[in-house]
């Protein structure tokens, strides 16, 4: 039976990396459809110089680096170094030399103007600080007549949050998420990335809800553990959760992941908002 969160859990803790490394296989597995799917909707050339914003573990920068080849170039850009160091050594593995690694904040990125080809960031718009200070940012390090895509989780009310965090909320009462928070559903509702894209500038927007493949190869058990490790944004909510309830609550979970359990692994689905804007010539 899984066993209560732990405390200091906060994004990028030594605890979630630990936990990221422990689950690496498994995580990068469920993730790679949605890598895949954003790396066609961005279309990256050989020879683009590319740039991944809030890379994390490093998709979709690595994926992209094996596309634009020896003569582009992808910069992958995190505040997390520890996070970095994980994505520098995935690329180590693949033998890849045409991508580099920096530390830094999506507000104030450290590159030059008109410098990138194209713009990227997998679940990472929806944690901005201030999203359209962050667009204005790429927007600024865009070249004329180039794209910036962008893949951002879909509504709270579907397989995969509903099965874990969903049911931990109806336990314990009050919002799921708090007020001015992290919130990795700020975009979920239609047409509100578009917004933030044109706010910043952008034009010839384009934005799609679709459903990829969201597989856990393990079994319930195993994926409660790991979104507890992980879903920083749900500490609070992870917080209130009294000691006698958690018998209850790990039961109920459980029950609602086995009803997406396939014969290899949990077979969710999840609902990812597609959106992209062009700079201006």
């Amino acid at each position: 039976m899984p066993t209560p969160p732990q405390p200091d859990t906060h994004w990028g803790s030594s605890y979630r990396l630990v936990a990221a490394d422990k689950w690496k296989a498994q995580s990068a597995a469920m993730g790679r459809p949605l890598t895949e799917a954003l790396v066609e909707y961005a279309q990256p050339r050989p020879g683009m110089q590319v740039l991944d914003v809030a890379t994390g573990t490093g998709e979709p920068a690595i994926s992209t680096a094996e596309r634009v080849g020896p003569t582009g170039h992808v910069s992958a850009l995190d505040l997390s170094a520890d996070l970095l160091d994980i994505a520098r050594h995935r690329a180590q593995q693949r033998g890849l030399t045409n991508i580099s690694f920096h530390v830094g904040d999506a507000q104030e990125l450290p590159f030059a103007d008109a410098q990138f080809d194209l713009a990227t960031s997998r679940f990472g718009v929806m944690f901005f600080r201030d999203p359209v200070r962050a667009l204005r940012e790429v927007h600024r390090v865009l070249k004329p007549g180039a794209r910036t895509c962008f893949a951002a989780w879909g509504p709270f009310e579907q397989p995969y949050w509903q099965s874990m965090m969903g049911v931990v909320a109806k336990h314990v009462g009050g919002p799921a998420l708090p007020p001015g928070g992290q919130d990795p559903f700020r975009f979920a509702q239609p047409g509100s990335l578009s917004n933030a894209l044109r706010s910043a500038g952008f034009s010839t927007i384009h934005e799609e809800t679709r459903t990829v493949p969201w597989f856990w190869q393990g079994d319930a058990e195993q994926v409660w553990e790991y979104s507890r490790a992980v879903s920083a944004p749900f500490r609070a909510l992870l917080d209130r959760v009294p000691q006698d309830k958690w018998p209850q609550i790990n039961h109920d979970v459980l029950a609602a992941i086995r009803q997406y359990e396939r014969e290899d692994g949990i077979d969710f689905g999840a609902q990812i908002v597609f959106a992209s804007g062009q700079k201006s010539n």
